[in-house]
């Protein structure tokens, strides 16, 4: 790869050279979970052999010179792994997990403002003790708590200590097929744990913790004033003042799923995600700014520090994404270039720096989506966006900045694309107009609510700018909705793995690289990845149409199953599943992507089905879902599979009279202390017992 005027940016920044292995070393720390003495071994012996290198005699060390890069990229895959083992609270020996038995009472601080949800509060609390045969032990780590609305959770703030006295459950996932993995994103977080609080579950201590932040206190207490504002002046509708919200400090909890279904569609979600782009507008308002005040512009010094000042608290403000701490990153590492060299700081290095420093604060950055999005959209920007824009002459000068912002837009969306299809299985086919659009529109949408808040003591100035970003953002939802309307705003559920992503990649950077420096070694290489990227989807299509699988999913308090014969399947189970809406999307969609299902089916062609029995190709199924009315046969039914489902009352003994089967799944739709008494059950009779909620989501292959 190469920029536009022709040096390589592998070469024009070493630094990038060096990120590899760190990043290598990260990796492997979490897959291999290497030990604390392994990693100082490392660490010391090859700081030694890279030192004692330089000590060699001068011709020596030139013939060994390669020997000495293998050396320091095995340093610094050492350097990795530890940043990356000191980062995991459960490696911390006053970890509350290292002391928690179940009927422990643990001091819990409240770590932020309460979230309501449609059945309880949602909060993040930190462990401060733990009360172990009248011992009070001093502890750290977080988790998640939500207290149910009787419970009365939105009186506690932001500070207050809580004592609770309720078995915590470790964070699993629903082992639904293609699901999010919320127990990896968890710990990313550093949070294992969460526990549901009814009002027995908890009293408030006395006092406020004295470890709350008065600097964090002072954050959350500046986005309640900012949303008070916005609430007060705009007076509008939900769908209006939850996109000034998200615009302008990334607050989400108001916004209506479908008009973010509808953003993202259209490729212009990163609109009401506070990402780098809404830290570039502040950046260039507050350059602007203080550029023209007298006693600041004399000083460079001040603007950097007021700049920076400014930049960082916006970034707090807006909840420290990871995306807006790069840009952050990036800004300061640009503003003090600026002052101290008095020089423009490379773009590429910038960005290098400041993966390097964002990765030694949290190392998990690595697998954020925001991370990885923000990174390839910049770093698409810096090396595609000239060369697309030197494709085309255009004299008039409105048309010509129309173009510039194509040109970013598809700059942006090469890089970016692939993970995307990854993520998220859909492309956004009216991105360069819904952009063309909806950039702009959102830059003065964010000014304006800026002047909104800075300016509300002014008489009528509120009221003013309050209607004027209503009118503002209802004009460019109404523009992102009714381009969301056409048959063809957006090519969705593509499927795609981690090889068939890099693969994609290969083939951008293959053909991009190639028409750039017009090496045809480079096309070459694209053209190998592109033809294996076909044969990958060839086979995978292959693949999906000789399966045939049962799957009875993890959806909490309801019945969900799917029989799958190719790209098509029959669904049993609650009728709200049916319907497009969240619990549907949530559950079962990221499931049938996956497994690329086409179509649903009223009766697959083999498929047999009698009251509660099913019969699929060799392979008969009863979902048992109300207590025994038939008395016991002389002779047991033979069966491949039990699903039980919601609740009924009965035993495994009873069942076990009735059918021959050696194989019981419970589904979600029961509750946890039935599913319990049933696997009990279970391992008297020998019976395999299947907890959904517990274990995740069922798949019996059928075969052939």
């Amino acid at each position: 790869m190469t920029l536009s005027y022709g040096i390589p940016v592998w070469k024009k920044t070493p630094l990038l050279r060096l990120l590899l292995p760190f990043v290598a070393g990260i990796m492997l720390q979490w897959y291999l979970q290497v030990s604390l003495p392994v990693i100082i071994f490392s660490l010391i012996s090859f700081s030694i052999s890279w030192l004692l290198f330089f000590l060699l005699p001068l011709s020596l060390r030139f013939k060994l010179q390669p020997l000495h890069g293998f050396i320091l990229h095995l340093l610094l895959i050492s350097f990795g792994l530890l940043i990356s083992w000191q980062k995991d609270m459960r490696h911390n020996k006053n970890w509350y997990g290292n002391y928690y038995k179940e009927e422990n009472y643990l001091l819990v601080r409240i770590d932020e403002p309460l979230v309501e949800k449609s059945k309880s509060y949602k909060a993040e609390g930190y462990v401060e003790a733990i009360m172990q045969d009248e011992e009070m032990i001093s502890c750290k780590g977080r988790l998640l708590l939500y207290f149910s609305k009787d419970s009365f959770g939105h009186e506690l703030k932001y500070g207050d200590r809580i004592l609770i006295h309720k078995n915590l459950q470790a964070i699993k996932n629903s082992g639904n097929p293609g699901a999010f993995n919320y127990e990896r994103y968890a710990a990313f977080q550093q949070i294992f744990h969460n526990v549901f609080l009814k009002e027995k579950d908890w009293v408030k201590a006395a006092g406020r913790s004295e470890s709350h932040s008065r600097f964090q206190q002072f954050i959350f207490n500046a986005r309640e004033y900012v949303l008070s504002v916005l609430r007060n002046q705009m007076q509008a509708d939900r769908d209006e003042l939850g996109i000034a919200e998200a615009l302008l400090i990334g607050y989400t909890n108001d916004l209506d799923k479908d008009l973010v279904q509808a953003y993202s569609n259209t490729g212009v979600v990163h609109i009401i995600a506070i990402s780098g782009m809404h830290l570039g507008l502040i950046y260039v308002l507050l350059v602007w700014l203080f550029a023209r005040i007298p006693f600041i512009k004399r000083s460079k010094w001040m603007q950097a520090v007021l700049i920076l000042t400014c930049l960082w608290i916006f970034s707090l403000l807006t909840g420290g994404a990871a995306s807006v701490i790069r840009s952050a990153v990036m800004f300061t590492f640009i503003t003090v270039g600026k002052t101290i060299f008095e020089r423009p700081a490379s773009i590429i290095s910038s960005l290098a720096a400041s993966v390097f420093v964002m990765l030694c604060y949290n190392p998990y950055y690595l697998w954020d989506v925001g991370f990885q999005l923000s990174y390839l959209a910049v770093t698409g920007i810096v090396i595609f966006q000239k060369p697309i824009y030197s494709c085309l002459y255009i004299k008039n000068k409105w048309m010509d900045k129309v173009w510039q912002l194509m040109a970013v837009s598809l700059a942006a969306q090469l890089l970016t694309f692939p993970v995307c299809i990854f993520y998220f299985h859909q492309f956004p086919n009216l991105f360069l107009i819904t952009n063309i659009i909806a950039v702009p529109l959102s830059a003065v949408i964010l000014y304006a609510e800026i002047a909104l808040v800075a300016l509300l003591w002014l008489p009528f100035a509120g009221n003013w700018l309050g209607k004027s970003v209503n009118w503002l953002v209802w004009l460019m939802n109404k523009a992102i909705l009714w381009l969301n309307e056409f048959p063809f705003a957006v090519w969705d559920k593509i499927p795609a793995t981690v090889f068939t992503t890099w693969l994609l990649y290969g083939v951008v950077t293959g053909f991009s690289a190639w028409l750039i420096s017009k090496n045809k070694n480079l096309f070459k290489f694209g053209l190998t990845c592109m033809l294996a990227f076909s044969v990958a989807s060839f086979y995978n299509k292959w693949e999906v149409a000789r399966q045939q699988k049962i799957i009875v999913y993890n959806v909490p308090q309801h019945q969900a199953m799917d029989f799958i014969k190719g790209s098509n399947y029959q669904f049993v189970g609650d009728s709200i599943l049916l319907e497009d809406g969240l619990l549907q999307n949530f559950h079962l969609k990221p499931g049938r992507i996956f497994l690329q299902l086409d179509k649903r089916m009223d009766s697959l062609n083999n498929i047999f089905v009698s009251r509660s029995f099913y019969q699929f190709q060799n392979k008969r199924i009863v979902i048992v879902s109300a207590p025994l009315q038939t008395e016991i046969p002389e002779q047991r039914t033979a069966v491949d599979l039990v699903v039980i489902s919601k609740n009924p009352r009965l035993s495994i003994a009873q069942l076990a009279k009735l059918f021959n089967c050696r194989q019981y799944v419970f589904d979600a739709s029961n509750p946890a202390w039935k599913i319990e008494k049933w696997q009990k059950e279970c391992r008297v009779l020998n019976i395999q017992g299947h907890s959904i909620p517990g274990e995740g989501a069922f798949i019996l292959d059928v075969g052939m």
